[in-house]
């Protein structure tokens, strides 16, 4: 299967990277990682379950072409997304030799794409670095675009920067590895995009819903490229996230204020897809979603067996205190993405507390 290559040109920044999707990339990474940064010395960052699956090898690959290179990892899980990490992966950097033209390839999810690409935005002021995403939510949200950085006991992403990475590389086959926990995970944030931003993709996954398995490449292969390419454009348009960006944040506010209630028992795509639903039912109680749409936005969601109804959170003032945090807030009250229709979502939607009391419920 050929390569898909995407290039993502930033206005504000005037710079230019590549996102390239091909199946079994992972094992031509060093060659490519060779013509495109000749001379750099390489820091991979995996998390422990990572290292074991994919890292090892890696390492191998590269010391066997004999490039300069070293693994640094951390314990796997939304736990580690903290400063002690940072604080851990800035002293390894450091004793291991980093310099400014200096490469971290962040191999792993979502955790290890934000810490590591965080750890890469402010060692030394800033170095270079690679997503290589192996799980589905990394591939198709978290790997692109350069929203870095790590929770605080206060609520999910509060501390952070914007870093664009250098490169992504995408290979679907590692999928096939993922738990279907963690799988479903990452679909999540599929019909997010396609429910926020395109109509026709939403459509697309509402067809071939009962199609999609971590075992069929050549379908993720077309679910992850149309993801990509439609956050791409996002990005292009509003890398720093102050006007049409936000529309990604659809399901998020629930979603992370979930997330931060429920002390992370939630993982970020289940806490999300119950963020679609009960966002959505707020929209159709304000008027602005039609019920069939809701209908059918809920329908897909179960089709791919992730959860939609709001859970017992054991404490609902510490979900209403994140809630208050989130970093979507703008001072006056809590402001929300919501859907208009399928394809389309507002954006800074206010939206008073009862309304958000009933749908949690």
């Amino acid at each position: 299967m050929n390569a898909h290559n995407i290039r993502l040109r930033l206005k504000e920044s005037d710079r230019t990277y590549t996102i390239t999707m091909h199946l079994e990339i992972l094992a031509q990474l060093p060659e490519l990682a060779a013509r495109r940064f000749a001379g750099a010395s390489y820091f991979i960052v995996a998390d422990s379950n990572v290292r074991r699956l994919y890292g090892e090898a890696l390492l191998e690959k590269f010391t066997q072409r004999g490039m300069n290179a070293c693994m640094l990892d951390f314990p796997a899980g939304e736990q580690s997304k903290n400063f002690k990490t940072i604080h851990a992966l800035h002293t390894a950097l450091l004793e291991n030799g980093i310099r400014r033209n200096s490469i971290i390839v962040a191999l792993g999810g979502g955790v290890v794409g934000d810490a590591a690409g965080y750890a890469a935005a402010t060692i030394l002021r800033g170095v270079r670095y690679i997503q290589v995403p192996t799980t589905l939510l990394a591939q198709v949200d978290s790997s692109v675009g350069g929203k870095v950085g790590i929770d605080h006991p206060l609520g999910k992403n509060l501390i952070g920067a914007f870093h664009q990475p250098a490169a992504v590389f995408i290979d679907p086959t590692v999928l096939r590895t993922l738990s279907q926990q963690e799988f479903r995970n990452g679909l999540a944030e599929v019909v997010k995009i396609a429910a926020a931003l395109d109509k026709k993709f939403f459509e697309f996954l509402e067809r071939n819903a009962g199609r999609i398995t971590k075992t069929n490449s050549k379908l993720l292969m077309e679910i992850i490229s149309r993801s990509v390419k439609l956050k791409a454009a996002v990005v292009q348009e509003d890398e720093y996230e102050t006007g049409l960006r936000k529309a990604l944040n659809l399901g998020h506010t629930i979603g992370h204020a979930i997330e931060a209630g429920m002390r992370f028992a939630f993982k970020h795509g289940e806490a999300v897809s119950i963020g679609l639903a009960v966002e959505s039912r707020i929209a159709v109680q304000m008027g602005l979603l039609k019920q069939e749409d809701y209908t059918r936005l809920v329908g897909l969601l179960r089709a791919l067996k992730l959860p939609t109804k709001f859970p017992l959170v054991k404490s609902r003032e510490r979900f209403f205190s994140a809630l208050a945090l989130d970093k979507k807030t703008d001072g006056i009250g809590s402001t929300f993405v919501l859907l208009n229709r399928i394809g389309r979502a507002a954006i800074g939607v206010h939206v008073p507390r009862e309304y958000i009391e009933q749908a949690v419920l």
